[in-house]
Formats: C-alpha cells, structure tokens, sequence
C-alpha cells in the first residue's frame, strides 16, 4: 500500500482521533492539594470528558472521590473540603479500553503489601489480559474492566522494599503506555513508560511538586515548568523530597506524534516545543506540498486554526474563520456511541455564509479516521455558499489502529485503510484532498524520526504486533486477525 502523500481531485479524505486521558498529581504541605489538582484537571479537560476523580492523603489515610462527567460536574465545593491532606492525584478520562461506566472512573484505589494506593493512568498496556489472567490466578480481584486496574495491581503486589524496586519490576511486566501519578498516604510517584508514548511533566509550586500530563495545567495553577519527566523515568516525592530513578538508557522512544497534531493543547510544551508554531509549520509544509488556487483559507476549530494560519502564511492566500464552534459542545470523537458523535457535528459548528459564500476554500483540519464528521462539515460549508472546497489534512492517512491508548477504530473502520485517496475525496464530497506527508509531518515538528510512533501511518509499532493483538478489549471480542493485520 501506498504510504507516500497523496492528493485527489487534485484529492483524497479527512475526521479525527479519540483520545487519551489527563493525570495530575500534587505534592505540598499547607495548600489545599484537592482544589490544585481540580484546576490542574481542569486545564486538560480537553483530553478525556467521560469521567473524573481525586485522591488524597494525609499521611495516615486516605480518600477518593470519582464521578460520570466533565471535571466541573464532578466535583463541588462540599467534597474539595472533604479531600483533605497534602497529597492529591487526579484523572479525567476517555475511555480505551473498557466501557464508560462509572466503575471504571479514576484514580483507582487498591490495597498491596505496602498499603493502600491510588493510581491515575494515562495511556494503554497491549499485555493486560494475560496479566489480569495471573493476578486473578493469585486471589487478585477486579472491579473494573479497564487495563489501569491491572496495572494498579501490578505495582501494588510488585516485589522490593523500595519504590525504585517496585517501579523497576512493573517497567519489566507491563507492555505499551503508561504515564502514571501514583499516591500512597505518604508518597507521590509520577512514572513513565520506557517508550515515553504519552506526555508527563514535573513542576514546582509554594516549596513543592506537581506532576502533569502537559505543562497547560502547571500555567493554569501558577506552577513552575521545571522539565519532562523522561522516558523510563519514577519521580519520588515524600517527606525526603524529591529523587529520582531511571531504567537504562531505552533502546528508542515513540511518543505518540498526535500529542503534537491534535491531542496537546496549542499551549503545551513537549519536548522543549510549544505546540503552536508546530502546528503552524505543517501548515506551511501543507501548502508547499499540495497547493491549490483558492480565495479563502479556513481551519476547522480548534486544533487546526494554527496550522490553516501556517497554511496561509505560505501560500499567500487570506486566513479567515469560516466556522464558529459552539464552546459547549465538546470533541465529538469523546462521545463513544456513533449516533451520538454524528449529532455533535450539526451541533458543534455553525458557518458564517457571508465570509464564504462564493468562495473557494481550503480548509485545514488535524486528521481524518472514520470519515463520518467531514462530510457533515463539507456539507455545512457548501450549503452556506461555498464555490469549492479544498481539504487539507496535518497528518497522513490513517491506515492502522492504535494499541497505546488512543481510540483510532478498528483497522474495517478506518477510511483510508479501505479506500483509495480518491476515493475518499468523493466520499468527502470535496473538490480536492492532500494529506501532509509522514516525511513532512516529522520535519514540521522537527524531532528525529525515530522518536516518534508512527504505527498508525506505516504499521510500524514500537513493539511486537503480537502485544497488540492481546490488546485489552475486556469486553470485546472482535480484535482483528494478524494475518488481517498483516495484509495491510
């Protein structure tokens, strides 16, 4: 198959991916650590709204509340007063694997030889069946169906007297993503997976630590972005301050490259790269490798307003906004069931005729998946006058799901798995189609290569497909042969 950038009509297609989840944690005496870790949940709401939870301690015990819902739902000033002590983790969350159910809202609280312990998991370990197979072989009971409670019990029974043991056997047992914040009643842990696939931060605030899935929730809390927390790495924060611990150097790194596309916010700092200007760099790499003559070019909110702006810087052609989004509605791809991600669409954007009546417009957006929501937004546009309309797309085609935390469908869902370039251009309904470039996609973010997981353009995962195909599904059974797999 061809993986090398494609345009039809001049084009080809365009929908977007599902999300991760956001971890927070908070280490500091004298503050109110439940409302610092709210804020800091808060700031990336935008990375899971299906649910939402803290946990504190206060040296003795400890306490968690999870609730359905937005962050701002989830909690209230009556229950911030009951999470008392001066150490908090915190979770919002999209679901992966495992339903959307309350059962499975985070942090988990679980007990082990150590005592009892709450963990908050960002990202999705490809061996958590044959895992939960053992523990529960063990005596290990489960109440969720989620991969997180797997490793939440993995640390918990984990072998060693100290953290740095216990952190090194989990690295040794679970495979895939993980970005953790971990809280005992007397410790703070952030832990990163040996590949760093998911984001996670280290900062400073009144004397002491917050850990974050991106630096946005150290701003949004006055905290001092002091580092990311490496691949491979455990951040330990007690009483003694803090230390930390390192595997051996890894033998590569795959961080998931939508962090920089689509999942991050613009505002976020990733590997010492604000995300704004990248964005606007494969925009301008979009117009050197699929130019059109057009009057108008438009992003479609939010993720792809830097990179039509980059876009339009390169090519000469007026930025405008063509479409406002309802702030209250939120990313379509959260809500799970398909009838209702197809109403999100006609509630999420409204055009604004007189801007693009008679116009021919290219338009920028992050990605394509499923290939259910443009059409709806070409539609939208068309009605409202447009004269053409020309799809640009910041990421290649999607050709292979995901396994490491981000809902990208099956491999029978995926558009551009099953059609050609042009044939999604006339599915799409648009007069033309390009996808950026995987070549020109690392350039604009201009990282080497080989840091990134690139898997769900070339089928080219960071580690064996057969972790993949054991991907935990714990409620389904419809994983996809690798001979299917393979033929791809």
């Amino acid at each position: 198959m061809d993986f090398s950038p494609a345009i039809a009509g001049q084009g080809e297609e365009h929908s977007g991916p599902h999300e991760a989840c956001g971890v927070v944690g908070v280490y500091c005496r004298g503050a109110d650590v439940a409302r610092i870790a709210y804020f800091g949940l808060f700031a990336l709401q935008h990375r899971g709204q299906e649910s939402a939870g803290i946990a504190t301690a206060d040296g003795t015990s400890m306490s968690v509340h999870t609730s359905m819902g937005l962050v701002g739902q989830a909690f209230t000033e009556d229950i911030l007063s009951r999470l008392k002590g001066h150490i908090a983790i915190g979770h919002t969350r999209y679901s992966t694997t495992g339903s959307s159910r309350a059962c499975n809202a985070q942090p988990f609280l679980v007990n082990g030889p150590a005592g009892d312990m709450a963990l908050a998991h960002n990202g999705n370990i490809v061996n958590a069946q044959p895992l939960r197979s053992h523990l529960q072989a063990e005596g290990c009971v489960f109440n969720t169906t989620t991969d997180s409670e797997v490793i939440a019990h993995v640390l918990a029974r984990a072998p060693g007297a100290t953290w740095e043991e216990r952190v090194a056997h989990l690295m040794r047992e679970c495979q895939g993503a993980y970005s953790l914040t971990v809280a005992t009643k007397d410790t703070v842990l952030g832990i990163r997976d040996p590949l760093g696939v998911r984001p996670l931060c280290l900062g400073k605030l009144n004397g002491g630590w917050v850990i974050a899935s991106e630096s946005c929730a150290l701003d949004h809390i006055s905290a001092q972005f002091l580092r990311e927390i490496e691949p491979g790495e455990a951040v330990i924060i007690d009483s003694n301050g803090l230390r930390t611990w390192k595997t051996s150097e890894p033998k590569r790194r795959a961080l998931c490259i939508f962090e920089y596309i689509y999942f991050a916010r613009p505002d976020s700092v990733i590997n010492q790269k604000l995300l704004y200007p990248v964005r606007e760099a494969m925009g301008a790499q979009l117009a050197r490798e699929f130019p059109v003559s057009a009057d108008l070019v438009i992003g479609v909110p939010d993720s792809a307003i830097a990179a039509a702006v980059g876009y339009s810087r390169e090519s000469g052609i007026p930025y405008s906004e063509g479409l406002v989004k309802n702030r209250y509605v939120g990313r379509t791809f959260i809500q799970p069931d398909q009838r209702l991600r197809e109403l999100g669409v006609r509630l999420k954007f409204n055009p604004l005729p007189e801007v693009i009546r008679d116009k021919r417009l290219v338009v920028v957006d992050d990605s394509i998946v499923r290939g259910t929501t443009t059409p709806q937004v070409v539609s939208l546009l068309r009605r409202a006058g447009a004269k053409e309309v020309h799809l640009r797309i910041c990421a290649p085609p999607i050709r292979w799901p995901c396994y490491f935390g981000v809902d990208m469908a099956t491999q029978r869902e995926l558009i551009a798995a099953n059609m050609s370039i042009t044939e999604i251009a006339q599915h799409l309904g648009v007069d033309s189609l390009g996808y950026l470039s995987m070549d020109g996609l690392v350039k604009a973010v201009g990282l080497p290569k080989n840091d990134f997981c690139l898997a769900c353009f070339s089928g080219q995962y960071p580690i064996p497909i057969q972790f993949g195909l054991d991907k935990m599904h714990l409620e389904k059974n419809d994983l996809p042969s690798p001979t299917a797999l393979e033929g791809k």
